[in-house]
């Protein structure tokens, strides 16, 4: 019995030292969510991650209850200078002591099969999961009046 206990003391405190290094090293700033009407079927979350730690992460899924479907997407020039959206499976590098902006027109977080409208003023549960901070748990406001302006959102990194 004894063993039994040191180990779930152990693996309660291997889960709270993965989740205080999650805090410690990533956080998100200046997300929103927007999809395009009450009808749509799709939406998408822009936000800036900052990795403070001494190593680089990555980003390698993205979770949440607000769609059927949840993927890392970005848009890539094909050979005709086309733009195409495509969903990037490997996910997105988060380098050590720098910020990655997903934006519109770039890196994304794209919610296809939306399970209810996106509501201004509302938020969506998300979860980002990294390669090494694991699971960092968020609430994205939607914000459907937002214009890009050239850079992330309405404001310039």
């Amino acid at each position: 019995m004894a063993l039994k206990t040191h180990f779930l003391a152990a693996l309660a405190a291997a889960t709270l030292a993965t989740a205080a290094f999650a805090e410690a090293t990533i956080t998100v700033d200046d997300a929103y969510a927007r999809s395009s009407g009450k009808s749509a079927k799709a939406g998408a979350a822009f936000m800036m991650i900052q990795n403070t730690g001494d190593s680089d992460d990555r980003l390698i899924a993205v979770e949440s209850d607000a769609a059927v479907r949840v993927e890392l997407h970005s848009h890539l020039i094909d050979d005709n200078g086309v733009a195409k959206m495509v969903h990037i499976e490997d996910g997105f590098v988060i380098p050590a002591g720098e910020a990655r902006i997903l934006k519109r027109g770039g890196d994304h977080v794209m919610f296809m099969g939306l399970t209810g409208p996106f509501e201004q003023g509302a938020t969506v549960p998300v979860t980002l999961i990294f390669e090494k901070a694991g699971a960092v748990e968020i609430e994205v406001p939607v914000d459907l009046e937002r214009q890009d302006k050239g850079g992330h959102g309405s404001h310039s990194h």
